[in-house]
């Protein structure tokens, strides 16, 4: 009989060279060239690479980054994302595997803009073809 959790209470630890990942964000992405990245369903438009902070690395991780690095993660290969309270607060962490991942970056990546604003009207009426030059 599986358990079904709605949160865990203590730390988690990745085994081998597993990442465990947070602040993952899976809503609208506008690019600084104005390229926008719609929401995923993961039915109709299918999944995208995602930037993740690194909450945890395994033993056999030797990858050049650290804990609270930002890594890009190829298009689906996360898990789902389970809830972890560690004492600092509520946090919803998701394992990924190291061949997984495509790029890493010290700061939080500033060329995709990760949250929910967008500073422009991109319905497709307003839309142009000036907008692409």
């Amino acid at each position: 009989m599986a358990l079904n959790y709605k949160t865990i209470h203590g730390t988690l630890k990745p085994i081998g060279n597993r990442v465990l990942v947070d602040n993952m964000y899976f809503g609208e992405q506008k690019t600084k060239a104005g390229l926008i990245i719609t929401n995923d369903d993961g039915n109709v438009r299918g999944i995208y690479p995602r930037w993740g902070q690194v909450y945890a690395k395994g033993p056999n991780n030797i990858d050049a980054y650290d804990v609270g690095d930002w890594i890009l993660i190829e298009h689906g290969r996360w898990t789902r994302g389970v809830e972890v309270n560690d004492g600092t607060g509520t946090r919803e962490l998701r394992m990924v595997e190291t061949e997984s991942v495509l790029a890493w970056s010290k700061t939080k990546p500033d060329d995709v803009t990760i949250g929910k604003n967008s500073t422009a009207d991109f319905s497709p009426q307003n839309i142009t073809a000036d907008s692409f030059v």
